[in-house]
């Protein structure tokens, strides 16, 4: 059957995670795209990235130290920004360079630490060759001057050593052979590109958890939050605690660069944010109008980007963002010849 591959496990994990990813990362991407913050969510998932290396270097699981690195840096630098007055592009600049940067040193240390450990594994090696070697010369001596009840005895020896040197060992390349399966589940080129194969169980039921916290966050600020994304003094005047929402929303956007990191990479998570938002943009004639079809590319991009990567061997991340460029080069071209009558987005009727 052509759809066969759809019955393996790791696909379905796949599509179940994308679903989420794609709902939550379209929405929060939409008041960051209005509020002139499209290239946050990459700016968080570089300093993500710098979080996953922390974690692994002090053995941590990665992605929940990810997920405290990246809230913290955006909360932090945000504060900074207020009380210094940096302009938003230099922050953003500021986040993503220095998050991978420290990534990629951390990285570094844990590859030479790694080096270590094979240097070591080998040096063990060859003091049991050489520990080996000289037990069996000195029972070849000792059975030349002994007689056969002694023989036998050495001989047992002998066998009982070599089982013990045999079974360390063993016991030592298990060992290595753990450490190296660990680093390279934690690689680097998955964080880098996304690893949507590699999802577990356990990480589907995190990744739904926190898409309906996030929606049900969402669905209870909705309008305050609205108000303070077209009109932030207004908001203000109107008793709206905008700084708290404001705080939220980058919390809830730390949240979802760290997990669409798992679809598409450090590298491509800003096109989750921005590309669906903008091409429903040029459509919607209301906010919601707009953050329904937004959420309808970025389902569509995910899903079928997933299907079509799989049984051609490219990779999910990838197909899903060309899919996603696509979509928005169809609706430049469709908005261009005029063959769709919309006046595009306009905040006044969201």
């Amino acid at each position: 059957m052509v759809f066969e591959f759809l019955s393996d496990q790791s696909v379905q994990y796949a599509l179940i995670s994308g679903i989420a990813i794609a709902l939550f990362c379209s929405t929060v991407g939409l008041f960051l795209v209005l509020r002139k913050f499209a290239l946050f969510g990459d700016a968080l998932a570089h300093t993500a990235f710098g979080g996953v290396a922390f974690g692994l270097f002090i053995g941590v699981y990665p992605l929940w130290a990810a997920y405290i690195v990246s809230i913290l840096g955006a909360l932090g630098l945000t504060k900074l920004r207020q009380r210094f007055d940096i302009s938003g592009d230099a922050a953003v600049a500021i986040l993503l360079t220095s998050g991978i940067a420290v990534g990629i040193i951390l990285f570094s240390i844990i590859d030479v630490d790694d080096h270590q450990l094979d240097d070591e594994h080998d040096v063990k090696q060859l003091n049991g060759i050489e520990n080996i070697e000289e037990s069996h010369d000195e029972e070849s001596h000792d059975e030349e001057s002994h007689d056969e009840e002694s023989h036998d005895e050495e001989s047992h020896d002998e066998e009982s050593h070599d089982e013990e040197s045999h079974d360390e060992e063993s016991h030592d390349e298990h060992d290595m052979d753990d450490f190296r399966e660990m680093k390279h589940a934690h690689d680097m080129e998955e964080f880098l590109f996304g690893s949507i194969l590699q999802i577990t169980q356990e990480n589907v039921i995190t990744i739904l958890i926190l898409c309906v916290i996030i929606l049900i966050i969402l669905r209870i600020i909705y309008k305050k939050l609205l108000y303070a994304t077209f009109s932030e003094e207004q908001a203000k005047v109107s008793g709206i605690p905008v700084e708290k929402i404001n705080y939220l929303l980058i919390g809830m956007s730390g949240v979802a660069a760290v997990t669409s990191m798992q679809l598409v990479g450090v590298l491509l998570v800003s096109a989750l944010f921005v590309i669906p938002n903008v091409s429903a943009m040029l459509f919607g004639r209301s906010f919601r109008q707009t953050i329904t079809l937004s959420t309808c590319f970025s389902l569509f991009s995910v899903v079928i980007g997933i299907i079509i990567a799989i049984p051609f061997g490219i990779e999910p991340s990838g197909c899903i963002v060309l899919l996603a460029i696509g979509i928005l080069i169809a609706s430049l071209i469709i908005k261009s010849t005029g063959i769709v009558k919309t006046a595009g987005f306009s905040p006044k009727a969201a």
